[in-house]
């Protein structure tokens, strides 16, 4: 159905593409987004757009002000087939704006590297990306939305109301969380995001884990545009999985640590993970908003359980050990 939907949608979004967007735009500037690399390349990702989306936030700011700035981040005008340059390498612009550059790694040192990039006709930007050494212990991939960020995505209309009407500077961040994650980056481990919140808001998730002094980790978000084969570009657990699938290849050979909460399908999508991956997956932390997991959300539990996987759930984080030791 939703291949369906994206053959009719795609033609219909190009065509308004080209009625209210410039043909050739002048002056656009690159979004940049933190990128990784594997054991061959360094990954750069951003998008290139006529012109950069920033909310100003006041702490007192009404519903309405922040439900208009955070309504302004998502009116973008992407640029496609425009050419981006590191150095030797270049990448082309996708529909959508996005473009993700390819670099040799090399004898990259680990941490983060920076690399100036270029966009023709347009403002260049430094993008950074996160080089994993040889003696992290694990790694960690970690849910967003009531894992770390307080949005209430176990239910609509208050995620809805939470992720439209608060702002970088009065957005909740769980303090458990912030003391899980700076124990797993004492520890050596290297952190990554995943979410189904939009590419818009990387700069804005940004902020708000500044402001919370999370570890500064790479995010994988979802794109919400339309494609010519994917509507919507697919579900939260296809996004999900295929983002975990993607950093168990590029950083391979680590144990596995996937943090997430119990409302918005976790379990079923670590559990499958788990499944795909024998091994690799050797701890699961779940928060349990709102209501707590449910019967079939423990059931998966077990399961993973039952796969050798240690899995830590209830309220909140407090008194997890940052480690992936199994207790004596």
């Amino acid at each position: 159905m939703k291949t369906v939907l994206a053959r009719i949608a795609n033609p219909v979004e190009r065509a308004l593409d080209r009625v209210f967007r410039p043909s050739d735009p002048q002056g656009v500037v690159i979004d940049p987004y933190l990128g990784y690399a594997t054991p061959d390349e360094i990954l750069l990702r951003g998008r290139v757009l006529t012109s950069l989306r920033r909310t100003t936030p006041e702490p007192e700011d009404s519903w309405f002000v922040n439900l208009r700035q955070m309504a302004g981040l998502f009116l973008t005008r992407e640029v496609a087939e425009r050419t981006v340059r590191a150095g030797e390498t270049t990448a082309m612009t996708d529909d959508e704006g996005y473009f993700t550059l390819h670099l040799p790694r090399g004898d990259a040192a680990p941490g983060w590297s920076s690399h100036p990039v270029e966009v023709e006709g347009g403002e260049g930007a430094v993008l950074e990306a996160l080089v994993v050494g040889p003696g992290a212990p694990f790694m960690v991939i970690s849910d967003i939305d009531d894992t770390v960020l307080e949005t209430g995505a176990y239910s609509l209309l208050r995620n809805l109301w939470t992720s439209l009407t608060g702002n970088a500077l009065t957005r909740h961040v769980f303090p458990d969380a912030v003391e899980l994650m700076r124990g797993f980056e004492a520890r050596g481990a290297p952190i990554f995001f995943v979410s189904s919140s939009p590419w818009n808001l990387h700069h804005f998730l940004q902020r708000i884990f500044d402001r919370a002094d999370l570890p500064r980790a790479p995010m994988f978000l979802r794109d919400l545009g339309i494609s010519r084969t994917q509507f919507i570009s697919g579900t939260h657990g296809d996004h999900k999985g295929a983002a975990i699938d993607g950093l168990m290849a590029a950083v391979p050979d680590l144990p596995v640590v996937l943090v997430g909460d119990t409302g918005q399908h976790d379990p079923q999508v670590y559990l499958a993970a788990a499944e795909r991956h024998p091994g690799r997956v050797v701890r699961v932390i779940l928060r349990e908003p709102g209501k707590g997991a449910d019967a079939r959300d423990a059931a998966r539990m077990r399961a993973l359980e039952a796969l050798g996987v240690r899995v830590d759930h209830g309220p909140d984080y407090a008194g997890l050990a940052p480690d992936i030791a199994r207790p004596a």
